[in-house]
This record gives structure tokens, sequence and C-alpha cells, in this order.
């Protein structure tokens, strides 16, 4: 199966299950939830599930508990969401590389499509190309003027392998004509602490993430990955104003055991769509 074929089956089966509640799982849910992050703590995805995670509670009156596992460019967590017990109690945020592993890896120890199933997409994020404040280059087109002068020899930090932040600059790097070394993380937040130490010149982070640090002067934006200038930071150029067909955003979703009751699945599904819907959550992650 090709790369496109694997990643939209994937994707469809995340986001297949956003249907309306069925009857049964009344009772859900009886005990605290656990939701799985394949990252360290202090990243986008952690950011993310906290939020979430904050609402779900109020809808459930019951604790949900955060549980970072790190590791294998996400697939660390992503098994131990499979591998955990169907009954819903388990589930587990997935990014893009849950898209792309599959087509990039033969050894999954889960099957994707056979072992989980979508509960529902919870975001889409924009990425921002940023740098330590004394990096030589300032925006995308001095970037990559470096960049051609030093082929294979500036580094740049992800959250991990397979990420829409790593192949977002390697999609950069195709259509630019530069050559630059990828330096995979456990998470964004030890990616963070070497790129605002200087030790990692250049990053790939969610926008909302990484604003703290914008705002503090610790790093600076070269350019957004955006297809267009989003309203909230019109401020900041896009990466395609410079590299023409250049864009991408990432993806946050749920997955749950595939096992797992279908009616459940569209319950927690229809929870988290109605908390999410009718709640500041998006103003609170652009305002991170």
């Amino acid at each position: 199966m090709t790369l496109y074929l694997k990643a939209t089956a994937v994707a469809a089966a995340l986001l297949g299950l956003a249907l309306p509640t069925m009857a049964g799982a009344q009772t859900y849910p009886t005990k605290p939830v656990r939701i799985i992050v394949p990252f360290a703590p202090g990243g986008a995805t952690d950011i993310i599930a906290r939020l979430v995670s904050s609402k779900m509670q109020e809808v459930w009156k019951q604790s949900v508990v955060i549980e970072s596992r790190p590791g294998g460019g996400t697939v660390v967590g992503t098994e131990a969401t499979a591998k955990s017990a169907p009954d819903g109690y388990t589930m587990g945020f997935v990014v893009t590389a849950h898209v792309i592993n599959p087509s990039l890896r033969s050894n999954l120890p889960y099957d994707t499509l056979k072992d989980l199933s979508g509960v529902t997409q919870v975001s889409q994020q924009h990425i921002v190309v940023a740098a330590h404040p004394k990096f030589e280059a300032n925006n995308i087109a001095e970037l990559v003027a470096l960049a051609k002068k030093n082929p294979g020899k500036i580094n740049y930090a992800t959250s991990g392998a397979g990420t829409a932040l790593h192949l977002s600059m390697e999609l950069l790097g195709v259509k630019a004509g530069i050559k630059m070394v990828h330096i995979a993380y456990k998470g964004g937040a030890p990616a963070m602490i070497d790129v605002t130490a200087g030790r990692v010149p250049v990053v790939m982070e969610i926008h909302y993430a990484a604003q703290n640090y914008i705002k503090s002067g610790q790093l600076k934006v070269l350019a957004l990955m955006s297809e267009k200038r989003p309203a909230y930071a019109s401020q900041y150029p896009v990466v395609a104003e410079t590299v023409p067909g250049v864009s991408a955003i990432s993806m946050v979703g749920l997955v749950v055991p595939s096992a797992t009751p279908r009616d459940l699945v569209r319950r927690i599904s229809a929870d988290i769509a109605k908390a999410v819907k009718n709640s500041d959550l998006t103003q609170k992650m652009v305002a991170q």
C-alpha cells in the first residue's frame, strides 16, 4: 500500500467515529479515566491534553489522569494505548505521526488500523519555524541562504521523528534545495530546553506551545508553516510566501483499543465534542 493510501486509511479511521451517541454506556465513567500522551510533559500535545482533560472532568464528574509515555516517535505511548484494556478507561492522544508511522516503519508493535479505533479529532494546529535569538537568519529567505552555504551543518529540533514538525521541515528542505540535520527529542519541552540554551539553533514547534518563549524573547519567529497567515498571528509571514508550495499543519486526535464497545466510543466522542464546543478551549490554546 502506498504512503498516500496508508495515511488516508488511518486518517479516515481516526475521523470516522464522530457520530451521534448510541444507546448504552450511560453510566460511563464510574472511575478515573487515563489519557496517555506519547510525549514528555510540557510540549504542545501535553498542553492540549491537559486543557481537554479539564473540560472532560467537568462533564464526567470524574478525574482524568494524564500519563506521559514518550519515545519512539510516539510509538511507545501509542503501543501502551493499543495494549490497554478496551473498557474506555484508557485512551491515547495521537498526532500526525500516527498517520505516517505505518508507512515509515514495518515493525510497529501494533497494527494502526486493526488494534486502534479513532474517537475524534481534537484539533488542527499551526506550526512555527523558530530560532534562538542569536541565530544568524531572521526569516526563511535568510535561513535558506544560510543552509545553502552550510549544507548539512545546521541542526533543527523537533518533538520526534515522523511528526508533522519533522516532515514539514523536510518538505521545506526538498522544495528549497537545502539539507539540515534533524535532532529528534522525546517531546517539545526537552527540545525547547536545548534551543533556548543555544545548543540547537532552530526548532519546529506548535505555535501555541512556543508562544511563551517567543513573548519572553527566548525565541524568534522565522515563519509559520500555515497555508496563509492566521488571523490571530497575522504579523508573522508564512513559509509559502518565500518558498511556494510549502505548508503544513499538525493533527491531534484521540484513540482507544479497537475492541472498545462502539456505543461507548460514540458516547466518549459526543461528550468530548460537546465539551470542546461549549468551552473556551480554542482561545486558551491561542493564548498559551
